[in-house]
């Protein structure tokens, strides 16, 4: 039976060792063959993906070249130019790899704002690292506006916000795409942060969880089925221990539980685990989740692989 899916690419998916433009293609072209399957299979496909060590490296770049006639652009900005590099090699691949097919489909990315509430309490406690390292003595000279913390005895880094999705202002654009037919890609790096402020949009320099934005997206959508893509086929418990456990079919109740139990690392498959919780309670006809690697994605629709979370 034909499904409306949502899959989230982790950033380190498209961005190994290389940072090169031709490595970053030739790892979404790999991509691309894997998801273009669920494509073949008749489902219909909303992508979306992290954008971590791309706008690290522009960060970087920005930095490098700040100067008084070319100053450096603000962390909004650079999640738009990523979402844009990132969605033009995606787009490219995936029709490539359903052309080889035999499949006739057209691919769009929409460059997608995620509106963020200005009252999260985020905004008080800027904790995501960006951009490059200093030391103490620079970061004495750096703007007072800023945050910067010490970061595992590497150096200092400006920190920002990393506040939770309230909305998504292009999903009824994806919601008329998906329509048409059209495999969509947005919501990249979590979606360029915005605030509403006396009337009007505003960009902010804050990091939106991607599976947090990804999970927001399935619920606006009102999709079937919300795949998260990591590292590792199923998420365990007792991770790296003697007495490890796979969770095939998982309740919420059970890993809000194995929560408690601080059973899933904060920044890695923690966020994972609450965004695939948000999902299967919030979807209003039942939607699923399931954790899974890329590699293991067929297994996902043929034999029901990965880990399941279900509403209970």
């Amino acid at each position: 039976m034909k499904k409306k899916i949502v899959v989230a690419l982790g950033g380190n998916a498209i961005l190994s060792t290389d940072a090169s433009a031709e490595a970053q293609e030739r790892a979404l072209a790999e991509t691309a063959e894997k998801l273009a399957v669920l494509v073949e299979q008749g489902n219909e496909l909303i992508i979306s993906h992290g954008n971590g060590p791309q706008v690290g490296n522009l960060l970087l770049q920005q930095a490098a070249a700040d100067s008084e006639k070319n100053p450096a652009m603000p962390l909004d900005t650079c999640v738009a130019m990523t979402q844009g590099s990132i969605g033009y090699w995606m787009q490219k691949a995936m029709r490539q790899a359903l052309k080889d097919r035999g499949i006739a489909k057209d691919v769009a990315t929409v460059l997608t704002e995620v509106v963020v509430d200005v009252n999260d309490p985020a905004f008080e406690n800027p904790t995501k690292p960006v951009g490059p390292f200093f030391t103490e003595e620079e970061v004495r000279t750096l703007s007072s506006e800023a945050v910067y913390k010490e970061d595992s005895g590497r150096g200092w880094r400006k920190v920002v916000p990393s506040p939770k999705p309230v909305n998504i202002t292009e999903a009824p654009i994806v919601e008329q795409l998906i329509k048409q037919g059209v495999i969509t890609i947005s919501t990249g790096g979590g979606g360029i942060p915005v605030v509403e402020k006396d009337g009007k949009v505003v960009g902010v320099e804050a990091v939106i969880d991607k599976d947090f934005a990804s999970e927001k997206l399935a619920e606006l959508v009102d999709a079937d089925l919300f795949i998260i893509l990591t590292g590792v086929d199923n998420v365990y418990i007792n991770y790296n221990k003697p007495d490890q456990k796979k969770l095939e079919v998982v309740s919420t109740d059970e890993l809000k539980q194995y929560i408690s139990e601080d059973q899933f690392a904060p920044g890695s498959m923690l966020p994972k685990v609450e965004a695939a919780i948000l999902f299967a309670e919030q979807s209003q006809k039942g939607g699923e989740t399931v954790i899974t690697s890329l590699e293991n994605l067929s297994n996902v629709i043929n034999e029901n692989g990965g880990t399941r979370v279900i509403k209970k």
